[in-house]
C-alpha cells in the first residue's frame, strides 16, 4: 500500500486475479510457500494509540488476516498473544518478531482449538503472561472446498464446526469472566453467511451461525459494558485460500467484486482496530462487512 494520506484508485491498489496464477500449496498453508505475497501493512500501517495498554487473542494469528490484525494492534499500542496449529510455528515466529519490533510483548500459543482444554489454556496464558484480556478476536477457521454434500465427510463437517463454531463459543465462555466494562469480543465471519458458495456448504453455514451468535451474545452482555461485534470479509487473498481451493477457483479468486480483485489482510485491520477501540463504543451487536463492494443484507 503506499501513502495513505495521498488518493488511490481502489480497483489497482493491489494486485488483481489476472497476477495470482493457479498457486497450489499443502493445507493448513503458510504465508512463505506462496508465490504472491499477501500484505499485512507491514509497509502501511501507523498507529496512533488507540489500543494503548490493552491485552489482546487473536486466534488464527499467525498469518492472513490474523497477523495483519496482530501487527495493527502492536502498532496501537496492545500486547498480543496469537493461537495457531503447530505445523504453522514458521509463519507465527514472524508475526511474533513483528509485535515485538512494535516494542509489544507478543506471546505464542500452538495447539488445536477443536479442543475445548486448549481454548481455556489459550485464555488462561492470555491472563498470567500479559497480565489479563481486553480485546478477543476469534479469527482462526477451516475450510475445504467440496462440489457436492456428498463429498463432505462427517470428519471434515466435524472440523469445520469444532474450528468455526465450537472453539469461538469455548474460547467466549472461558475470556467473559476477564473480561471488563470496555472490553471487546470480535468474530470474523464471511460474505458466505449472506452469500454461500455451494462448494463451502459447511463453511458458509458456520459463517452464518457466527453472525447469529454475535448479535445474541452482544445483548447478553451489553450490560457488563462488553461489546460484540463482526468483521464479515468478502474474497481476501490468505494461505487458506490456495491450500483449500482447486486451482480454478484460486486463479479467478476475487475477480467477481466490483472493485475486480481480491482484497488484502491490511485492508482487514482497519475494521478489527475500529471495533476493539474506544471510538466504537456504542456499537455492539453489528457487523462490518469488508468486501470489495459485494452487497450484504
Amino acid at each position: 500500500m503506499s501513502d495513505q494520506h495521498q488518493p488511490e484508485d481502489p480497483t489497482t491498489q493491489h494486485p488483481g486475479p489476472e497476477s495470482q496464477g493457479p498457486e497450489q500449496i499443502q493445507h493448513p498453508g503458510r504465508s512463505g510457500e506462496m508465490d504472491q505475497q499477501p500484505d499485512h501493512g507491514e509497509d502501511s500501517y501507523r498507529g496512533t494509540g488507540k489500543l494503548t495498554g490493552k491485552r489482546a487473542v487473536i486466534t488464527g494469528g499467525d498469518s492472513g488476516i490474523g497477523r495483519a490484525v496482530a501487527l495493527a494492534f502492536a502498532r496501537e499500542g496492545a500486547d498480543v498473544l496469537i493461537s495457531y496449529l503447530e505445523a504453522e510455528e514458521p509463519d507465527a515466529q514472524e508475526t511474533r518478531k513483528l509485535i515485538e519490533a512494535e516494542g509489544r510483548k507478543a506471546v505464542t500459543v500452538a495447539g488445536d482449538i477443536q479442543e475445548e482444554a486448549h481454548c481455556q489454556e489459550i485464555i488462561d496464558r492470555a491472563v498470567s503472561e500479559l497480565g489479563g484480556l481486553d480485546i478477543l478476536v476469534n479469527n482462526a477457521a477451516y475450510q475445504m472446498s467440496q462440489e457436492g454434500i456428498e463429498e463432505i465427510t462427517t470428519e471434515q463437517f466435524d472440523r469445520v464446526l469444532k474450528t468455526n463454531l465450537y472453539a469461538m463459543f469455548w474460547l467466549c465462555k472461558a475470556a467473559i469472566p476477564h473480561l471488563g466494562p470496555g472490553s471487546s469480543i470480535i468474530n470474523t465471519s464471511s460474505i458466505q453467511a449472506y452469500q454461500p458458495s455451494p462448494n463451502l456448504l459447511d463453511y458458509a453455514t458456520t459463517k452464518a451461525g457466527i453472525v447469529n451468535f454475535t448479535k445474541g451474545l452482544a445483548q447478553q452482555l451489553a450490560s457488563k459494558g462488553i461489546r460484540v461485534n463482526t468483521v464479515a470479509p468478502g474474497p481476501i487473498w490468505t494461505p487458506l485460500i490456495p491450500a483449500t481451493m482447486p486451482p480454478e477457483k484460486v486463479d479467478e479468486f476475487g475477480a467477481q467484486t466490483p472493485l475486480g480483485r481480491a482484497g488484502q489482510p491490511a485492508e482487514l485491520a482497519p475494521a478489527y482496530v475500529f471495533l476493539a477501540s474506544q471510538e466504537s463504543s456504542y456499537i455492539t451487536g453489528e457487523r462490518i462487512g469488508v468486501t470489495g463492494g459485494q452487497p450484504l443484507p
